[in-house]
């Protein structure tokens, strides 16, 4: 499959990821006796990554998140060489999706960015009110687990057919624990899109929605390679069984 065409289904899928996960959290979350609330947000987006898993993952292998990108490079499941065009797609779909998100969000009288906009924050911005040393590590530990899962749930080793079940409910749990304390970002893409509309504190603080979940990231396939791996193919082609 050209690279061109493993790039587009990074910039499809990563739309999907962001619409509908910070569509959740942006349309639904607080909304009038019937939000979803937490639990529906975090199950939105584990489903976008499900869902894409299945549809795009036999092309591209579904990273839809820069961190995850590096995190295979690091476990020797990715060519380093297409990282950036992968990285360059995933950030282009979620400025999309957040475009697209913004304007149907604005048809709302009364809309405002003040309310975030499903950014991600530290220390005042975070939803709880956590510090910037508790945001940093909550990313890292995660992202780090997640890694863990997608490397393990793909390994040539594991049952076929059931890495996106796994890889979607994972990133459910990891909202179910973090939304409180970073509004959730693991995905530096995730984190740019909505940043890049409200401007201001978001794009000031985006530097640790980079640094963490890419750090953690590393870790998760340092840990990954170092204890549990066999020979792999590349994770498209395993995905794609």
């Amino acid at each position: 499959m050209p690279l061109s065409k493993r790039a587009l289904a990074e910039f499809f899928g990563t739309f999907w990821l962001v619409f509908g996960g910070c569509g959740s959290a942006v349309l639904a979350a607080a909304f009038p006796a019937l939000g979803i609330g937490f639990v529906g947000v975090s199950l939105a987006f584990g489903l976008t990554v499900l869902t894409m898993a299945f549809a795009i993952g036999h092309v591209s292998g579904c990273h839809l998140n820069p961190a995850v990108s590096v995190g295979l490079v690091v476990g020797k499941r990715f060519p380093v060489s297409e990282l950036l065009p992968y990285i360059v797609a995933q950030v282009a779909g979620a400025v999309a999706a957040s475009g697209v998100l913004y304007l149907i969000a604005s048809g709302k009288p009364g809309f405002s960015l003040t309310g975030g906009f499903a950014s991600n924050g530290y220390a005042d911005h975070s939803p709880g009110g956590y510090n910037l040393l508790a945001c940093f590590l909550i990313e890292v530990v995660l992202t780090a687990f997640f890694l863990l899962v997608i490397l393990g749930s793909t390994d040539v080793r594991a049952p076929k057919g059931f890495a996106p079940i796994a890889i979607g409910l994972c990133l459910t749990l990891i909202h179910l624990i973090s939304i409180p304390v970073t509004n959730t970002s693991v995905n530096p893409a995730r984190s740019t899109g909505p940043a890049l509309f409200v401007g201001g504190w978001a794009l000031s603080q985006l530097w640790l929605f980079w640094v963490a979940p890419i750090l953690g990231a590393i870790l998760g396939g340092l840990i990954s390679t170092t204890f549990f791996a066999a020979p792999q193919e590349p994770l498209s082609e395993e995905m794609a069984r």
